[in-house]
Parts: structure tokens; sequence; C-alpha cells
């Protein structure tokens, strides 16, 4: 490639303008947008995002390339950056917009199952998993460089439509940093990347109230799962007295019926969760996986990891507790939630 061929200098300035521009217009043809900010100099300042870019300048693969996108992720430059499993795609804003994909091969199975059974015990909660919350021993097993969470320069395949001959340009480097600072507010994402469930992670024989490797037993409170997930959480209402039962006969005129009837019918049974009533539930209050996950403050694939088990599902009481109270919801009620939460993640970007 020739001299000749680089494209023209343009200004910082300049070049966030005709992003916005170009963003407003993908925005209006239907494309969901989600822009990387960063505060301040520090562009990551979670466990799970500040892993991640430490992981990455571990790999002399990347270590001397890196640098180059530190200035592009902090000037605004990443205008779009979402997570899939197994994918990440990306716009950046240089001397004009560059797509950018990243693939990212699955954990493999023996490498989770390993990590699995060395956390057994030491992870207690959702919440304390998030936030990387644990012992110095689950640390190292979880940010291993070689059989951690992840990936390797050998596990990750990298495009970007810029005229750079370089295996690692500095647009696809403000992406990988720009990874980080997304997992600062969504951790579960690297599990989604990784096409694994962090839920597999979480003890299921200990108190999901109490910090395991703490020694101090913090109680999850209702309000920092709220602050994890944008989702509110009530308490669990008590059960409600058994009514004696009566010897009388009674008399029934006819027969409920109608979709409104069927949907108090649904309201008043117990929902006991399972593969199948999950499945149910969905199809009562018309949702989709994707909405049925920002309710219950979970990922979409653990929705679908819960709907494939088909006895009762053992659940953490956190989970559950949010998917009780969607159970309890008309329909109404629950386009009424979705409508609050798009609102608060909008309000957060």
């Amino acid at each position: 490639m020739s001299y000749y061929d680089w494209k023209p200098y343009v200004p910082v300035a300049k070049r966030r303008a005709q992003a916005e521009r170009e963003m407003k217009k993908l925005a209006k043809q239907g494309e969901r947008i989600e822009p990387v900010v960063i505060d301040g100099r520090k562009i990551a300042r979670s466990f799970w995002g500040e892993a991640w870019c430490s992981h990455l300048e571990r790999f002399s693969d990347f270590a001397n390339r890196l640098p180059r996108g530190r200035t592009y992720v902090r000037n605004g430059s990443v205008c779009h950056l979402s997570i899939g499993k197994g994918q990440i795609q990306a716009i950046v804003s240089g001397s004009e917009l560059y797509r950018i994909v990243i693939e990212i091969k699955p954990l493999a199975a023996a490498k989770w199952k390993r990590l699995r059974e060395q956390c057994t015990g030491r992870i207690g909660s959702l919440l304390e998993l998030l936030q990387g919350r644990f012992s110095d021993q689950v640390m190292q097993v979880v940010t291993d460089r070689d059989q951690g969470l992840f990936p390797s320069p050998r596990e990750i395949r990298m495009q970007c439509s810029c005229p750079d001959w370089a295996g690692l340009c500095k647009h696809l480097a403000a992406v990988l940093y720009g990874v980080g600072a997304r997992l600062d507010r969504q951790p579960e994402l690297l599990f989604q990347l990784r096409g694994v469930d962090h839920q597999e992670l979480i003890s299921a024989d200990l108190d999901p109230t109490r910090a395991a490797g703490t020694g101090k037993g913090r109680r999850l409170a209702s309000e920092d799962l709220s602050s994890v997930f944008g989702v509110e959480i009530d308490e669990a209402p008590p059960p409600a007295p058994k009514r004696a039962r009566s010897t009388k006969k009674m008399t029934v005129s006819g027969p409920r019926s109608g979709p409104k009837a069927k949907a108090q019918a649904a309201v008043e049974e117990p929902f006991v969760p399972s593969g199948p009533a999950l499945a149910g539930l969905r199809e009562r209050l018309a949702l989709n996986k994707s909405e049925l996950a920002r309710l219950v403050g979970v990922s979409g694939p653990t929705i679908t990891n819960w709907e494939s088990k088909p006895g009762a599902l053992n659940l953490q009481r956190g989970p559950l507790r949010a998917l009780l109270r969607v159970a309890a919801m008309t329909p109404e009620q629950v386009t009424r939630r979705l409508a609050t939460i798009r609102r608060q993640q909008r309000q957060e970007r």
C-alpha cells in the first residue's frame, strides 16, 4: 500500500460531528446504536472491565498496539459497540466511519467445567459474581491467563474496514478497550460473549443472601440487585393463609370463559418455576425471551437455559423473587414496566 492510499487527517471535532450525523441516520433506519462513553481518563473502573483490559495487555501480540486505541476510545470515537454470543460489532469514527467485527471462540467445555469445579462453594450470590466481590483465590481462577474466562489472541479473529494492513489497527484497539468499558455496566456480557451461563458459577447449596469468602456475610439488599440489573425487585409478599375447607356445596351458574378469565385464572394459580411454566408465562404475557430477561434481571441465554429444563428450577432468591413478581403481573402491567426499564436505560446512556 502506498502513502497516497491514506485518507487526509480530519480533526477530532469534525470527525465527531460527521459521526453523529451518520449515527442519527442509522438510528432512523432502525439500527440500535450503543456508543461507548468514557468519563475521565480511566477507561474501565470495575473488576471485570479492568480485568479484561489487563488480560489483553499481557500478550505480546497486543501489548505494543493496544495503546494506539486508548485515545480513540477516550475521545468518543467508538460510536457503536454491541456484544453478543461469540461476536463484537462496532463502528469507529476515523477519517470516515469504519465497520468492525471481532469474533471470539466460545469457551471450551472442558475449561468451563474446570472453572465451575474450582469455584464451587466460593461464589454465593449473583451480585457478588457480577460485581467481582469474591476471594483472591476465585479471582486468580477466573482471570488466569490460559485457563480463565478471558480469550487468548488465538481465540480472537478481527476485521476492520479501514485501509491499515496491520493485524491490530487503532480502530480495533479502541474497540477492545471499549469492551472493557462496556463490562463496567454489563459484566454479564463477558459470559454471553464466551457462550456460557454465568449463573452456573453460583453455589446452589449456599444461602444466596450471603456473600461467600468474606467472613462478614453481607446481605444482598433488593436495592443492590436493582443497581446491577436496572430492575426494581420488591420483597416477596408473605404467603396467604390457608383457607379452611368448606363442607358446603357450591352451586356454579356457569363456567368462566374468555381470555380475560383465563389470564386471571393463570395469575391466581401459584407459579412454580420450571421450563414449561416459564414458556407458558411468556406466552400469557406476550413476551419474548429478551423482554422476560429484562424483567427478571438476567441474560437472554439464561432464560433459554431455564426453559430447556423440564423439571422445577432451583433459582437463587433474587431471580426467583423477580420471576414471581412478573408472574403476578397482567399484560398491561408488563408493558408499563418494560417501558419504564427502557426509559431508565436511555437516561443512563
